[in-house]
């Protein structure tokens, strides 16, 4: 069995670890395609594109690919807009909180740890999305996308996060779900936990060299002791 790690603050992905959004962009990916005169895409194919921000999603819709994101151009203006017009809707509508969230967040806090939340979604659709699923309160920093010059899988936004909280990143914990987590992770200096549920673009977040996989936030809170 591992040994308890030792931290004084966590920060945790957003979409694909605190909560399932798929089923929300989902009908606001499709309701854009419909708005352009395009065919509507599977919800398997949303799952898969989700991880980069709205624009890197928008430009995976349209082109149905995920090397669209590797592409430094912006999407279209006109359906960007319709996404973000649609979205601004559909936010949190269907959206669910994965399974031991809420106990793994109660139990972080016990440890008196303070918490942050680390996206790569806009803060126009960060703050209504943990308003409308009761988490905004747990949190003690939140940093969006657009927040800061460079987003994740860069440092920028846990380094940022963990001088707001005045702790050193040596001694923060990132839990997230994906390779842009974990690489942003490990170049902040964090320890980092990935959960297997989320969204990694296809890819197996056990293939990662990350501090450990857990089932749900309540084995991470269980693995922690405050510094």
């Amino acid at each position: 069995m591992s040994l308890p790690l030792a931290v004084r603050a966590v920060l945790i992905d957003l979409d694909g670890t605190l909560l399932d959004t798929v089923l929300d962009l989902h009908a606001a990916a499709n309701a854009m395609l419909r708005d352009l005169g395009r065919r509507e895409v599977a919800v398997e194919s949303i799952r898969s594109y989700v991880g980069r921000g709205i624009a890197n999603l928008v430009k995976r819709v349209l082109a149905g690919s995920m090397e669209a994101a590797d592409d430094a151009a912006p999407p279209p203006p006109e359906a960007l807009a319709s996404f973000k017009r649609h979205y601004s809707t559909e936010n949190g509508r269907n959206a669910a909180l994965f399974p031991g969230v809420l106990e793994g967040l109660e139990a972080l806090k016990v440890l008196d740890l303070p918490l942050g939340v680390i996206t790569n979604k806009a803060e126009a659709f960060t703050l209504p999305l943990l308003q409308r699923t009761g988490l905004f309160p747990y949190f003690d920093v939140i940093v969006s996308g657009d927040q800061l010059p460079r987003p994740k899988p860069d440092p920028m936004p846990l380094l940022w996060a963990s001088g707001r909280l005045g702790v050193s990143p040596v001694d923060v914990l990132m839990i997230g779900d994906s390779v842009h987590d974990f690489h942003a992770g490990r170049a902040a200096g964090c320890h980092v936990f990935l959960v297997p549920y989320g969204y990694n673009e296809g890819r197996d977040v056990r293939d990662l060299a990350c501090d450990g996989i857990v089932p749900t936030l309540v084995e991470a809170a269980q693995r922690l002791i405050h510094a």
